[in-house]
């Protein structure tokens, strides 16, 4: 089993800013791809960012410019700075993780390991 704890979530108006956090083991997060996905209700599954093993990071086009991943070394943890935030941002937040060092794939929904997920409330 790959523990991914999250937190951060919650509600804020449109503007606001969330930060989303995901630990994990110091395996999981010098080796493994570690992304987020979201989805918002009636919506599509969608990833939203991915960082590699090795730091690369990749994001969606809708988090670019508004979304950033930082990670602490010391705590493995993965976060996900969420500024400007929209009501189309409204969505389960899910961190996952793939052991697979250099983020072969994007569909971060269909990584190996995941967390329970945290709400992310975007009013107008």
């Amino acid at each position: 089993q790959v523990p991914l704890v999250e937190s951060g979530g919650g509600s804020v108006q449109a503007g606001g800013s969330l930060r989303l956090s995901c630990t994990t083991s110091k395996v999981v997060y010098t080796s493994y791809c570690m992304g987020w996905f979201r989805q918002g209700p009636g919506k599509e599954r969608e990833g939203v960012a991915l960082v590699s093993g090795d730091g690369n990071i990749r994001y969606a086009d809708s988090a670019k410019g508004r979304f950033t991943i930082s990670q602490d070394d010391a705590e493995n943890t993965l976060y996900l700075q969420m500024n400007n935030l929209k009501p189309e941002d409204t969505a389960m937040y899910y961190c996952r993780a793939d052991p697979d060092l250099v983020c072969s794939r994007y569909d971060v929904w269909d990584y190996a390991y995941g967390g329970q997920g945290t709400q992310v409330t975007v009013s107008s």
